[in-house]
This record gives structure tokens, C-alpha cells and sequence, in this order.
């Protein structure tokens, strides 16, 4: 929907919404900007606290992932007061009161209106060095890419409103969910990142696209790299899938060259949309191993290398098995 907002520009707007970034930042001053983001869905999980848990780390993300510090949030709510307790939104703003406190930051108010569908989200602010922004738009050819966290939280979501999902699955989901990404976001940082963008509704290689195309470069990924969280590929031969990741991947055509032994199940987790994913970081590769071992002393949920940046190719992704170097298109 951003490609639907008029242009803007401003000396002081750093990252504004045709960047097709995580998060506006905006220069206060010489050695302060602001970074700022808002993010609302409708519930994905039964459990009222975890999704306000769920809906604050989801925003929280990000700001993490252009390398701001949150300091303020204001929640954002629609209710169907008439069927819906209002005991229930409490709980799904102590969620978020708690997740956001775990963040550093405090929730300032927030605004609420009568839908007859419920959602919530959050507007949230962070500081950032303008010098040390992190974006999407700096990935370099031979830059290995990182993942923090495993995919497949739209998958099992969706199965768990079907009562198909077992609880194993919805408690590794919405703990996947809930983690904050500062560690991955400092570790990031520390390390030397080039790019650097939160991987959520448009799934993997969705975001991908985003880094690809701002930084003017192509990806190889390695499909039998990427984790999975528990079950995900049962509910996938099921067909539990939603169908933004349907959508996510009929609008892959075009850009993506598969690699025939890649086969449908791991293409659709490769398109799924997540909620409140990991971070997707471009890191030179002589910085990638203590990157991954920073991740992994920290509990990061992953910390795998899952492709690499190559020069500008009439494709834009070449999705293939890591030990097959043979550029087949099927």
C-alpha cells in the first residue's frame, strides 16, 4: 500500500515510505534521528495476552531492525465492544504493556475505535544515530545473508484456527513470535552489517525482493537452509496454508528462478507470511561466522546462513539447494 502514497520529501526525512523500508527515520539534529513505525492485525492466536505480546514485538521489529533504541509507543485498538468483553482488550494491552516495558520503552496512551472486527497494534518511536541507520538498501555481491529466526509462524497460526495445529506447535510459534529482535538487531550492528530488514508479511523472500531491489543486487538462497519451526512442513502436505502466503507466492513470479529440486512445500515456506519474524542481515562474509556465533550465545531462535548476494542478474532470486551450483530454471 506505501506505492499507493503520494511522494514525499523532506532534507531531514532519512528514510521515508518510497524506501519500502521497516521504518521512517527522521533527523532531529546532526547526532539524533527518529525512527518510527506503526504496525496493527487482527488476532492470530487465541490467547489475548500473547497477542498483545505478539502485536508490540511485531512492531518493536521494525525499529530494531534500522538500528533504533524504542523509547515511546502509543497502542492502537478496534473492538467490537458489543460481542467482545472489554476485559479481553485489557488483557491484550497488558501484553503489550509487558513487551514493551522488556523493550526499555513505555506505552503513552494510545487510541481506540468500535470495529466490528478486533485489531491492535502500536505506533512506535526510537532514536538512532543518523550515521548509523541500518537499512535494506545496502547489501553488497558476496555479502552472505543471516537469519534470526525460523519461518512458518502463518502457517501454523492458521492451522491453530482450525484446531489442526498441535499445542507443541502454537507454544514454539508464539514464543518465536513474543522474542524481541534487539539482540539480533546489536549483534547486527556490532558485526558490521550492510542491510538489514525484519522479515514479516511478505514472507522470506518477499523482503528479500525489498533489500534486492533497493540495493541495486541479486540473491542466491539456499531453500535447504532456511529452519522451520516444529511441524510446519505436516501442515504444509495438509495444506494448512493462509492465503497471504498463497499470494506472496503467485507475486514472486517473475523474480524468482527455481531450481527443480526445490519443490512446492518449501517454496510456500519460503513465501509464508510471518508475524513478527526474525531479521534478515547482509553481512560481509568475513563477518559471518562471529556473527552467527554472537546470535547463537545470546539464544537467538536461529542463526543461519540462508543465501548470498550476487551481482545484478535479469533475475532477481535463484532459489536452490546449497551444494547445487548448476543455474537450471524449470
Amino acid at each position: 500500500m506505501l506505492r499507493l502514497m503520494p511522494p514525499m520529501a523532506a532534507p531531514d526525512l532519512l528514510v521515508g515510505g518510497q524506501a519500502m523500508d521497516d521504518a521512517a527515520v527522521f533527523r532531529l539534529r546532526d547526532d539524533l534521528a527518529i525512527a518510527f513505525t506503526t504496525d496493527v492485525f487482527t488476532p492470530i492466536v487465541d490467547d489475548a495476552y500473547s497477542f498483545g505480546a505478539i502485536a508490540a514485538a511485531n512492531a518493536l521489529s521494525d525499529l530494531y531492525a534500522m538500528g533504533a533504541t524504542p523509547f515511546l509507543a502509543l497502542n492502537i485498538a478496534g473492538w467490537p465492544r458489543g460481542t467482545l468483553p472489554l476485559d479481553l482488550l485489557a488483557d491484550v494491552q497488558r501484553g503489550a504493556a509487558d513487551k514493551v516495558l522488556e523493550a526499555g520503552a513505555v506505552i503513552g496512551g494510545g487510541h481506540s475505535i468500535d470495529d466490528p472486527e478486533p485489531k491492535f497494534g502500536l505506533a512506535v518511536l526510537g532514536t538512532v544515530d543518523p550515521d548509523a541507520v541500518s537499512t535494506n538498501a545496502g547489501a553488497r555481491p558476496d555479502d552472505l545473508l543471516v537469519l534470526t529466526k525460523p519461518l512458518g509462524t502463518g502457517i501454523i497460526t492458521t492451522a491453530g484456527k482450525f484446531d489442526v495445529a498441535s499445542e507443541t506447535a502454537l507454544e514454539a510459534a508464539i514464543e518465536s513470535m513474543t522474542m524481541l529482535n534487539a539482540v539480533a538487531a546489536r549483534a547486527a550492528s556490532d558485526h558490521g552489517a550492510h542491510a538489514v530488514t525484519d522479515v514479516t508479511g511478505y514472507g522470506l523472500l518477499g523482503h528479500l525482493r525489498e533489500m534486492l531491489n533497493a540495493s541495486g543486487v541479486s540473491a542466491e538462497v539456499y531453500a535447504d537452509e532456511v529452519p522451520a519451526l516444529p511441524e510446519v512442513w505436516s501442515l504444509i502436505a495438509a495444506d494448512e496454508v493462509p492465503g497471504g502466503t498463497e499470494r506472496n507466492l503467485a507475486s514472486l513470479e517473475g523474480d524468482v528462478r527455481w531450481h527443480p529440486a526445490v519443490d512446492r512445500p518449501a517454496r510456500i515456506l519460503l513465501a509464508d507470511a510471518q508475524t513478527s519474524g526474525g531479521l534478515l542481515i547482509a553481512i560481509p562474509p568475513e563477518d559471518e561466522a562471529a556473527l552467527r556465533q554472537a546470535l547463537e550465545r545470546a539464544g537467538s531462535p536461529a542463526a543461519a546462513t540462508v543465501g548470498r548476494i550476487t551481482a545484478p542478474d535479469s533475475c532477481l532470486m535463484y532459489v536452490r539447494p546449497m551444494d547445487t551450483t548448476d543455474d537450471i530454471n524449470d
